[in-house]
């Protein structure tokens, strides 16, 4: 294994202290980011079904806002909103650069994704157990954990892999603007000095990283799929 690798990826092996680092780094941003992000776009995503004409809180004004200020975030290209977003980044975070520098940008840039998609998973339950529920006495509260979340769970497990998958594809995005993780690796030594077996190794790591996650999501969704 060590001759391979000394072969194929030569420029790497003497990289390996940075390579490894690079991927804490990504998962460093995966995590933080995600958390939050996930948190978030729950929140919102409840409020977009709830508030909806016929929702359990129906509100129209809510459900206006928040709707438009999802769509207006989701047609700004997430490089843009890296430059878009630093003001906030250096007043939150203290920094617009690196790992922390690249948090905010990509909260903002995947809460908005994550929310459709809760969303979508939430409005697939039958309104016949909402009703149901709702002439059973249930709380709003209770309706939302008992049955929105309950029966959705398998959209909602895959929701959060796509989700997750597409945060990679991100932070990889903000390595272009010094953010670090793999992206920022690949277009130092793999782009910007041509050493394309280190390209190759990020690719490699990537393609593993998102088939874990898309793998994880698949086993949940299947073993809560009624």
């Amino acid at each position: 294994m060590q001759e391979f690798v000394n072969t194929y990826f030569p420029n790497l092996v003497e990289k390996l202290p940075d390579f490894y680092e690079s991927i804490l780094q990504t998962f460093e941003m995966v995590i933080r980011s995600g958390i939050i992000s996930l948190i978030l776009g729950t929140l919102f995503g409840i409020i977009l079904v709830v508030t909806k004409k016929g929702g359990i809180l129906q509100n129209s004004v809510v459900f206006q806002i928040v709707d438009k200020v999802i769509n207006v975030f989701r047609a700004i290209p997430f490089i843009i909103l890296l430059t878009l977003v630093m003001p906030i980044s250096r007043s939150i975070m203290g920094t617009a650069i690196g790992v922390d520098g690249a948090i905010v940008p990509l909260i903002f840039g995947t809460v908005p994704f994550f929310s459709r998609q809760i969303e979508s998973a939430l409005s697939e339950v039958s309104p016949g157990l909402i009703e149901a529920a709702e002439s059973m006495g249930n709380s709003k509260i209770e309706i939302i954990l008992n049955v929105y979340f309950r029966e959705s769970i398998p959209q909602i497990a895959r929701a959060i892999s796509i989700t997750i998958i597409s945060l990679i594809g991100l932070t990889a995005m903000a390595g272009a603007v010094g953010a670090g993780g793999l992206g920022d690796f690949a277009i130092r030594y793999g782009h910007d000095r041509n050493e394309t077996d280190i390209t190759l190794a990020t690719v490699v790591i990537l393609v593993v990283l998102v088939s874990i996650v898309q793998l994880l999501g698949n086993l949940i969704a299947k073993k809560n799929t009624h």
